[in-house]
């Protein structure tokens, strides 16, 4: 198939972008999203032009790197990671428009690529245990009931992509604190550090920039991980306790 991407190109965080247009011929329906951008690429060095940056890594879905919105939809019109969706979602003659995750917590380093260390930050604030647990087997010492260990293991498959960012109107983070708050919250190694990680994560939230949350459910919608908003709702409740606890 042949088609016409109109692609955010900027050159450093300080220039202007703008949307360029780019049209890539012979596109395979079984080619990847990202490969599709590495032929335009593969062309572009070879016409002596600077190639379209964006992040990649794994390309299976499963270390978040790669993000970008793709005709207004984080990750674009299938519910999964970039890397993973292919091109047969898209027809011959489509207009695809192409941007970076929009927010201001995420500002943009070069094209498609944007600083999402604001997430590194929210992690180092709490998403750690500090209870001794041994190697993986001696783990199991300590019995957890399976809707615990269901949950925090739900949680604890987000990848930390940033389409929950992108896709809310607000450009909040409250999905991807939420996530990484409750799988370790409802777990007993998880307890010593239970009413600070809560108070911290969310306060380093606050401080990068991240939008309030409203409840649009966008965020829940566009996770390639299936993150209910149901974890938003329980972690205003360990904050809610942790507060009371703590008595601020």
């Amino acid at each position: 198939m042949n088609l016409t991407l109109r692609i955010w190109r900027q050159p450093s965080a300080d220039a202007d972008g703008q949307m360029v247009t780019y049209q890539v011929t012979d596109v395979s329906g079984d080619m990847s999203f990202l490969e599709m951008l590495d032929i335009l690429n593969e062309d572009l060095i070879l016409r002596g032009e600077e190639p379209v940056a964006f992040d990649h890594d794994c390309r299976e879905g499963i270390c978040g790197s790669c993000g970008m919105v793709i005709n207004g939809q984080a990750h674009g019109p299938e519910r999964t990671t970039t890397c993973q969706l292919h091109m047969r979602q898209f027809a011959d003659g489509d207009v695809i428009d192409i941007e970076p995750w929009r927010a201001g917590a995420f500002p943009v380093v070069k094209d498609l690529v944007v600083d999402r260390s604001a997430f590194d930050r929210i992690i180092q604030a709490g998403g750690y245990i500090t209870a001794p647990t041994g190697t993986a087997p001696d783990a199991h010492a300590v019995p957890v009931p399976k809707p615990d260990a269901d949950s925090a293991f739900n949680n604890a498959t987000c990848i930390g992509c940033g389409a929950c960012v992108a896709a809310c109107p607000n450009g909040s983070a409250m999905l991807f604190t939420s996530a990484k708050i409750n799988h370790l919250n409802v777990l007993p190694q998880g307890q010593p550090e239970r009413e600070s990680r809560v108070l911290n994560m969310i306060t380093t939230m606050d401080e990068a920039g991240f939008g309030g949350c409203t409840n649009t459910g966008e965020c829940a919608s566009a996770c390639p991980k299936g993150i209910p908003l149901a974890s938003i709702a329980r972690m205003n409740r360990e904050f809610l306790r942790a507060t009371r606890k703590v008595g601020r």
